[in-house]
């Protein structure tokens, strides 16, 4: 699909957000099964995603968990991927090592970035440094997206290489896309 027709396709939908985008992107690309981990950067999409008969949306109590979830439906025919933040990424180690790389699982792995700009967690920030050698040293692919107008190209490419390949991806979804946590006083 041609960039200006996948442009088109998302304003035609009406939702130009950065969650309307990833949410038509997983549609056209036959991602049903979504399960995550509950994050307040994630919620606009997460509630969209429930709202939307189409996929199923269910949260887990671990990363590790809906990674094992995802890997199994793919095994069994059918695609997901998983919603997770940057922190609960730093369990996933051994399970991408074990299990998504190996077994050729193209695991979609959407990632929203704690640990920068502004971020008040110290944790957090040791955790967003180790996040991108991480991947590079499983030989993962993985996208930083921070522009709106480059979401839906992005996006839309992963998945496909993704599934082609058999292989992983993390979309690391930046605070200059999203907005990131409000960090109240």
């Amino acid at each position: 699909m041609a960039i200006a027709e996948q442009h088109n396709s998302t304003q035609a939908s009406g939702d130009t957000s950065w969650h309307g985008i990833v949410l038509q992107t997983l549609k056209r690309n036959e991602i049903r099964l979504i399960p995550y981990v509950p994050d307040r950067v994630l919620t606009p999409l997460i509630k969209n995603l429930h709202a939307d008969a189409f996929f199923t949306t269910f949260a887990t109590a671990r990363e590790e968990e809906a990674v094992g979830i995802v890997s199994g439906a793919w095994m069994g025919g059918r695609r997901g991927a998983v919603l997770m933040q940057t922190s609960g990424f730093a369990t996933l180690a051994n399970t991408l090592a074990s299990l998504a790389v190996p077994y050729q699982i193209p695991l979609i792995m959407f990632v929203s970035e704690r640990g920068t700009l502004g971020e008040f967690n110290y944790g957090q920030s040791l955790v967003c440094r180790t996040m991108r050698p991480v991947l590079d040293s499983l030989a993962i692919e993985h996208h930083t997206i921070t522009r709106l107008d480059e979401l839906e190209f992005i996006v839309d490419r992963s998945i496909k290489q993704a599934v082609t390949t058999q292989a992983p991806v993390a979309l690391i979804l930046s605070p200059l896309l999203t907005g990131g946590k409000v960090f109240e006083k």
